[in-house]
């Protein structure tokens, strides 16, 4: 019988020998003595190119608030599934599954603003303008705005505004910045003009926007998500594996509903202030000698 020909299998990501393990063209084990960060391979295994140490520090920044969003949907699947016992990796992979068009990190805000930022270019209109019409299109359309909004915090995501402005600090605004400031800016004036309340920015608004201007692409800025909240999500899995009782349930309980989240009480350290980076040596020593952080350590 006459088979068609293997064809080979092709990859531009990485190769290995005996000796070394490289990523595009990159030792790994060079770029780590040489003091490139976690950050910095991210960047290279997606983008080809070494970062900037502006983009380098937003892509730090962006993965830093994205981490931990206490009982989001992604934590409470991590935390359902670790109940039933499976291998560690089920309970993140599910936690991962939960992302979608509602929660996580999401690529259509990317692939939103890539076409209206052509459609601008295409209708020669600027990209004010253009911020206008997305506005309009989707609130006659009665389709919330992707990017606006967030469901726990009323008062406006406290992670967005800030990953705004650290954009700009780094000097890295770009297109896509300009182009969300607009439409920011033409959705709550068409809110105010219709007395609705106040909804602002959130982390995805923004940090997609930062994502996009460093040069990633919606699904590649999805998977930096994925693989952010999926560190956090390990570790909620982890401390149930650690702490609690399988199935989150004992004979001496009464009997509840398992997806009841006001069953999942905070009892981890009180609030602390964050060190500064000169601080960091001697602080990090101090609770290293103190050992108060054992108790809570997975």
């Amino acid at each position: 019988m006459n088979r068609d020909p293997v064809l080979p299998r092709k990859t531009s990501i990485s190769y290995k020998t005996q000796e070394k393990t490289v990523m595009r063209g990159y030792d790994l084990s060079e770029l780590a003595e040489s003091g490139y960060s976690f950050c910095d391979a991210m960047f290279i295994l997606f983008q080809n190119r070494i970062p900037t140490e502006a983009e380098e520090k937003m892509l730090k920044y962006e993965m830093g608030e994205f981490l931990e969003h206490s009982m989001s949907p992604s934590a409470a699947g991590a935390i359902g599934v670790i109940a039933g016992r499976p291998n560690l990796p089920c309970a993140i992979a599910a936690s991962i599954m939960t992302f979608g068009g509602v929660h996580g990190p999401g690529a259509a805000h990317g692939y939103m603003m890539n076409k209206y930022i052509a459609r601008a270019a295409e209708e020669g209109k600027t990209l004010d303008e253009m911020a206008k019409i997305l506005v309009d299109e989707y609130m006659d359309a009665g389709m919330p705005v992707m990017g606006m909004g967030q469901p726990q915090h009323k008062d406006g995501d406290p992670r967005a505004e800030p990953t705004h402005v650290k954009q700009e600090e780094l000097e890295i605004g770009g297109v896509y910045l300009e182009f969300q400031r607009a439409v920011e800016k033409y959705f709550h004036e068409r809110r105010a003009r219709e007395k609705k309340s106040y909804v602002g920015v959130n982390v995805v608004g923004a940090g997609n926007t930062a994502l996009c201007d460093i040069g990633f692409a919606p699904n590649a800025a999805w998977c930096i998500g994925s693989v952010t909240r999926g560190f956090s999500c390990a570790a909620h899995a982890l401390y149930n594996m650690k702490k609690g009782r399988a199935w989150a349930a004992s004979r001496n309980e009464p009997m509840v509903q398992m997806l009841d989240l006001s069953m999942i009480k905070y009892i981890g350290p009180a609030d602390r202030p964050v060190p500064t980076q000169s601080q960091r040596q001697q602080y990090a020593k101090e609770q290293k000698e103190q050992g108060e952080y054992k108790q809570w350590v997975i």
